[in-house]
């Protein structure tokens, strides 16, 4: 068995550690190469992707130009004294588009079950007018006052909620 004096030991192990940091600093260097190109092409598609979207953020923004805007003739109807024999009573609030876009109603609901609005879901073209019927049916409820409240959400610019209201007192 021949003994390998230990400084050729040592100098065996440097030279193979030398070898592999020199195979790790080669690879180092090539990850880096392929990291900084995928960096710049992904930086270079995602501008040319940010381009189109100024077209689009002009579209919305001449879209945002044109606007619904809802106005009603009154926000609340009173049925009076009514007798609950008569249990079912029914008005209308009357609208009008004054905005310069289409008018779409999404939602009317009321506070309750006992009062159940009803509305074109057609869109309201501009200048034209619309209605949402309400029915209050009271038979069987407490006698005495009472108020109902209607929430309306809509497409409008400046009033998308309005809340309509409808009171009245009703007795034996």
């Amino acid at each position: 068995m021949t003994v390998i004096p230990r400084k050729h030991v040592n100098f065996a192990a440097k030279y193979e550690q030398n070898l592999f940091i020199g195979f790790k600093t080669q690879k180092h260097t090539a990850m880096k190469k392929l990291f900084y190109t995928l960096f710049l092409a992904v930086g270079y598609l995602s501008l040319q992707a940010a381009e189109p979207q100024k077209n689009i953020v002009n579209i919305v923004a001449q879209q945002s130009e044109k606007a619904a805007e809802i106005r009603f003739d009154t926000l609340t109807h009173d049925f009076g004294t009514f007798s609950e024999k008569d249990g079912i009573v029914k008005c209308s609030f009357r609208f009008t588009n004054v905005g310069n876009a289409p008018l779409i109603i999404h939602q009317a609901i009321a506070t309750c079950g006992c009062t159940v609005p009803t509305y074109t879901k057609e869109p309201i073209k501009p200048s034209e007018s619309g209605e949402i019927e309400v029915t209050y049916n009271g038979k069987g409820k407490f006698l005495g006052n009472f108020t109902k409240n209607i929430t309306v959400r809509t497409n409008a610019k400046e009033t998308s909620v309005v809340r309509l209201t409808i009171k009245g007192n009703m007795t034996e």
